[in-house]
């Protein structure tokens, strides 16, 4: 009896792996496949200088790509070419290597709303951390979340920015890489809690703009910011908007 137990768990291990191997085979070659279309379609568009990487900050295949090269284009350029890759089939949110401005909505700027006040006096003393090197929220920034949430609820239907930062260690491709990553755990956190997605906007300027009176290589500066800016939902874009220049 034991002998049988111990094979059909052998048997099941087995299966497991097998099932685990080929999923992980069909998102490498639906990345590749994302890769080559992405690459016709720049290509025919005369954007033949932008890459796609269908990669997460892992390196596993990912619907959410990550734009590089280009740096010459005007903004205008970059944006046509984030929206065309976004436009293929299977594409998810689409973002730029260095964190400048890849969708460009042609909005007028809107003065902060009072809510604006309550979070940054939340933040004021506490700080949203994750484990190092990584975007896992720590315990206690789940807390402050819930904190966060509460004071945002009075302004549901505001456009609130969410923006990831990094200090200066490390490259800083993988450093707006983990400020996105960073910023979107905190976004899929407060919809959780209530706020609609609609209004959130995910941003990551990796280690260009420390805090003040912080030099770029201080801890510090590894933060999430708030930015609640307008009353008016927007129609939500499938492309996160980094910073401007």
């Amino acid at each position: 009896m034991f002998q049988r137990v111990i094979i059909l768990i052998g048997a099941l291990v087995v299966v497991a792996i097998g099932s685990i191997a080929s999923m992980s085979g069909r998102a490498d070659r639906m990345a590749e496949r994302l890769s080559e279309d992405a690459r016709e379609a720049l290509v025919a568009e005369d954007l033949g200088m932008v890459q796609a990487s269908f990669a997460n900050s892992y390196g596993s295949p990912s619907r959410h790509p990550l734009l590089s090269g280009g740096k010459s284009l005007e903004d205008e350029d970059r944006t046509r070419a984030a929206q065309l890759v976004r436009s293929l089939p299977g594409v998810g949110g689409v973002n730029w290597e260095d964190g400048i401005v890849n969708a460009n909505a042609g909005e007028p700027s809107f003065e902060p709303l009072h809510c604006q006040e309550d979070v940054d006096g939340l933040l004021r003393t506490r700080t949203i951390r994750f484990q190092e090197g990584s975007a896992a929220l720590l315990p206690a920034s789940r807390m402050l979340l819930d904190e966060v949430a509460r004071a945002l609820e009075p302004c549901v239907g505001a456009i609130i920015a969410i923006t990831g930062h990094t200090d200066k260690s490390g490259s800083e491709a993988a450093n707006v890489a983990l400020s996105m990553d960073r910023a979107r755990v905190v976004r899929e956190a407060l919809v959780r809690r209530g706020i609609p997605r609609s209004g959130l906007r995910a941003r990551g300027m990796g280690s260009s703009e420390p805090a003040e009176r912080l030099t770029a290589e201080d801890p510090a500066n590894r933060r999430i910011e708030f930015s609640v800016i307008r009353m008016e939902p927007l129609t939500p874009t499938p492309v996160d908007t980094p910073g401007p220049r």
